[in-house]
C-alpha cells in the first residue's frame, strides 16, 4: 500500500506525493541533477552528503542497482525526490530494485512530484533547505522544523564521509606512488589512478603533512567532497604546504576549491549549483570544448583568480562563465571544478589523469 508524503521547502512551497524508500522524515539542502542515467553513482557520491537530490529525468529505477556501480560504501544523499520510480528492472546483472535499495540504506524519498515545476522553482529562488516527510504531513509544523535547520554555507562535512584510517590500493611494487587526501573521494577517482599504474595510499582528512610525505609520494590528489570549503582552515593550510613542496598536486571539485583558497582566492555559494553530466567546459589551452560531469554548490571566484599573479586560468564553464580549472604557476600543480573520472558521465576529460601521471613520472622522489 502506498502512503502519502510531502516535500516542504524553506520558502513555504510544498509538493505532495507518494513515499518511497524508508518511511521517515529528513531535512537537507535541496538541489537537482540533470543526468539521464547513473542514479546509483549519484546517490553514492560523498559530495551529496547532507543534500536532498531531485532527479530531473522523469523515470528512474528501470535498470536496478549493482554493487559495482557504487562510488562509496553507502548511499550518501539525505533524501530523494523524483517523478516516477519503478521497482521492476530489466538489467540482468542487477541484484535488486532501487526502492528496495533505498529501504535497506534507510533513505527517505518521495515520488509523484512535478519535478519540472520544482526545478524551475529552485532555479528561480536558489538552493534552500527542504524536508521530506512520510510520517507527518502538516505543512505548518514541518515549516517550523525547517527554520531550525543549519544552512549549507558554513558547514564542514568532509569529516563525515572521509575514511577513518589510511589504506592502500593498487600494485605495491609500482614506483608511481600517489597520496590521495580523502575529502569524500569517489571510487572511480582511485580506479582512474590505479588503471594508470599508480600505487595509491588514501589518507583521512585529519592527516598531517608529515604523515603524507612519509609515504614518499610522487604525486598528491585532493579529492572531491561535500560542504563549504572556506571553513576547512586546517585542510587549506595543509594544501598550501603540499603545493609549496613542488610535488605534483591534482585537485578535483572540493579539492580544486581548497587549492584555490590555499592561494588566497575566495570561494562563494552558488545560486543553485552545477549538477549533471552535460556541462560544457572550454579548455583554454587546447581551445576545445569538453562535456563534463559536475556536482558542486560552491565555486572559486573567477575575478579574484585572474588577479592572482601565480594563477593561470585553464578552464571556463561555457553556460555561465564560472571558473572551471586553474594551474598554479611555477609548480606542477593544477585543479578542475568538474569530475574528469565522470562515473556517471562522458569521458572527455579523463586525459587530465594522464597529464597528472605524466607529472608524477617526472617527479624525483629524492626531493622529498
Amino acid at each position: 500500500m502506498s502512503s502519502k508524503a510531502v516535500l516542504v521547502l524553506e520558502d513555504g512551497s510544498f509538493f505532495e506525493g507518494i513515499s518511497v524508500g524508508h518511511k521517515n522524515q529528513v531535512i537537507g539542502e535541496i538541489c537537482f541533477n540533470t543526468t539521464m542515467t547513473g542514479y546509483q553513482e549519484v546517490f553514492s557520491d560523498p559530495s551529496y552528503y547532507g543534500q536532498i537530490i531531485t532527479m530531473t529525468t522523469s523515470h528512474i529505477g528501470n535498470y536496478g542497482v549493482h554493487k559495482e556501480d557504487m562510488e562509496s560504501d553507502r548511499i550518501m544523499i539525505r533524501g530523494l525526490v523524483c517523478n516516477e520510480l519503478t521497482e521492476k528492472y530489466s538489467r540482468p546483472r542487477s541484484a535488486k530494485g532501487l526502492d528496495q535499495f533505498l529501504k535497506q540504506n534507510k533513505i527517505t524519498g518521495i515520488k509523484g512530484v512535478d519535478t519540472r515545476k520544482l526545478v524551475r522553482h529552485i532555479r528561480s529562488k536558489g538552493a534552500m533547505n527542504a524536508i521530506i516527510s512520510a510520517i507527518e504531513t502538516d505543512v505548518k509544523l514541518l515549516q517550523k522544523k525547517l527554520k531550525k535547520a543549519p544552512k549549507m554555507e558554513g558547514l564542514e562535512l568532509s569529516s563525515k564521509v572521509s575514511c577513518q584510517k589510511a589504506y592502500t590500493v593498487g600494485a605495491r611494487t609500482s614506483d608511481l606512488r600517489v597520496a590521495l587526501l580523502d575529502l569524500g573521494t569517489k571510487t572511480n577517482i582511485i580506479r582512474c589512478l590505479t588503471d594508470r599504474g599508480a600505487y595509491v595510499k588514501v589518507f583521512p582528512i585529519g592527516s598531517t603533512y608529515k604523515e603524507i610525505l612519509s609515504f614518499k609520494p610522487r604525486g598528491i590528489m585532493l579529492s572531491n567532497g561535500p560542504g563549504d570549503p572556506s571553513v576547512m582552515k586546517k585542510t587549506i593550510t595543509l594544501a598550501k604546504k603540499l603545493i609549496d613542496s613542488k610535488i605534483p598536486v591534482f585537485g578535483i571539485c572540493l579539492g580544486h576549491q581548497i587549492m584555490a583558497l590555499s592561494q588566497g582566492i575566495p570561494t562563494y555559494k552558488m545560486h543553485n549549483g552545477h549538477r549533471g553530466v552535460n556541462h560544457p567546459v572550454l579548455n583554454l589551452n587546447t581551445k576545445k570544448a569538453e562535456v563534463t560531469s559536475q556536482n558542486h554548490g560552491f565555486v572559486v571566484d573567477f575575478n579574484a583568480a585572474k588577479k592572482t599573479k601565480n594563477i593561470e586560468v585553464t578552464h571556463i564553464h561555457l553556460n555561465d562563465q564560472t571558473l572551471a580549472g586553474i594551474k598554479i604557476k611555477n609548480t606542477p600543480s593544477f585543479s578542475v571544478q568538474f569530475h574528469p573520472e565522470s562515473s556517471a558521465g562522458p569521458n572527455d576529460s579523463r586525459y587530465l589523469f594522464d597529464d597528472f601521471i605524466s607529472k608524477v613520472k617526472r617527479y624525483n622522489t629524492s626531493k622529498i
